[in-house]
């Protein structure tokens, strides 16, 4: 790869310059912008945008979304591999509008979680998206987490979340009459949506716009062009080359990499460092029997451990009525991997090698080790969500459906990043 273009990842990045004063506002092709795409794929061999995404989940959609409402002139095209949109992070994740309480004060985390929240319910409700503004408890339940409570509470305000308040056992029974607790943070600006239907409204907006969506797109290559493409009469307009799987290439003036957990490969691609390199993590849940779901109205989490970057198993309603309880955290041996046996010797090889996996490890082998002794075990999930509802009990919950619906584990997957030198 060329050095130029290590000015392409992460952010909108130009293979001749920078932005200075934003876009140009005559960087369009003289044929015009290419077609808004409806729902399915085209060819991709003579296509030119001013601007590629690569990657159609919530991230890439919502970026690309951004750009062509504020910059209507320029002509913007999503790269996606699957044959439908949003299939992955977007649509493997416990679908929780989170409040902005967990985030170091001041920090960038912070700022977007408390504005993002109040811009997704605003969004819902001008696209009639349906969500539940469903609430949060954060629950002590050993005297010895009120501390981390308490601070927790503390730096929730700093961050200017809504409707914090510190609530005792009796309020913790009017909110959740099964929950038991010596203590909790009630968040009401906590809810619940389904992230894939945002995300797809996202793409409607865009192709409305005027923007194109190319679905069966793996980037396979990102490069600069050496000489203008034959018959061409844009010259060297459109220097950066992404070629897919199939032999297409795609042509344009900037790229965005929105890519999800092969994030770092696709940097690399792009000439630029692939660190932080992705480790992932397998999310198991359990689900509530239906005729149990009445135990739980809101979100329940536990009180997190600084220590670790998880937030604990909690009980988590979802927008068809069902009620996820988990997850735990175990390592995954596929990116992209739902299933306890999914597995690829290129993600693992690349998690051994190069991920730094081995220092995080020793780092946290005790929790690790706690982590995969639940995942084995149902017995020591169920014993641990009684803390805080000790009703449910292993006969009652482990109701765990797949694609079937049929008595087994409900798989997700989430993604844990971690770079160590």
């Amino acid at each position: 790869m060329v050095p130029a273009l290590r000015y392409l990842v992460g952010a909108c990045g130009r293979a001749r310059g920078g932005f200075a004063g934003g876009f140009p506002g005559a960087c369009r092709s003289a044929s015009g912008r290419p077609r808004p795409l409806c729902g399915g794929g085209r060819s991709a061999s003579t296509s030119s945008f001013d601007i590629v995404i690569v990657g159609g989940g919530i991230v890439g959609l919502a970026s690309a979304r951004a750009l062509i409402l504020r910059h209507p002139s320029l002509s913007i095209g999503v790269l996606e591999k699957e044959k439908d949109l949003a299939v992955h992070q977007t649509g493997h994740n416990s679908g929780v509008i989170h409040s902005g309480i967990y985030y170091k004060p001041e920090s960038l985390k912070a700022k977007l979680c408390v504005q993002g929240a109040a811009l997704l319910y605003e969004y819902c409700q001008q696209k009639g998206i349906s969500y539940k503004q469903c609430g949060k408890l954060i629950v002590a339940v050993e005297q010895e987490e009120i501390p981390r409570l308490q601070a927790l509470y503390e730096r929730g305000l700093q961050n200017g979340v809504q409707g914090l308040r510190l609530i005792q056992q009796e309020d913790i029974k009017k909110k959740e009459p099964y929950c038991r607790g010596l203590m909790a943070i009630d968040c009401p600006h906590t809810g619940i949506v389904d992230y894939r239907q945002v995300a797809l409204s996202f793409a409607q907006d865009f192709q409305e716009a005027g923007g194109s969506v190319l679905t069966n797109f793996e980037v396979k290559d990102i490069e600069m062009a050496k000489e203008s493409p034959s018959r061409s009469i844009d010259g060297m307009q459109y220097p950066i080359v992404i070629k897919n799987t199939k032999g297409e290439e795609i042509r344009c003036q900037y790229v965005v990499t929105c890519a999800g957990l092969y994030s770092d490969r696709i940097s690399e691609l792009s000439g630029c460092t692939p660190d932080p390199r992705i480790v992932p993590f397998r999310g198991d849940y359990l689900l509530l029997k239906p005729e149990k779901c009445y135990l739980v109205k809101g979100n329940i989490y536990p009180v997190p451990d600084s220590r670790f970057p998880f937030l604990g198993v909690h009980f988590t309603p979802r927008m068809d009525g069902s009620i996820w309880l988990g997850p735990n955290a175990v390592l995954a041996f596929k990116r992209e991997g739902y299933r306890p046996f999914d597995f690829s010797a290129t993600d693992v090889m690349d998690i051994i090698i190069n991920s730094g996996l081995i220092k995080l490890a020793s780092q946290n082998f005790s929790y690790g080790v706690t982590e995969m002794y639940k995942a084995c075990f149902l017995g020591a999930t169920v014993k641990y969500l009684q803390k805080f509802i000790p009703e449910i009990t292993l006969w009652q919950q482990p109701m765990k459906v797949s694609d079937n619906d049929i008595d087994c584990f409900l798989w997700r997957c989430f993604a844990f990043t971690c770079s160590f030198k």
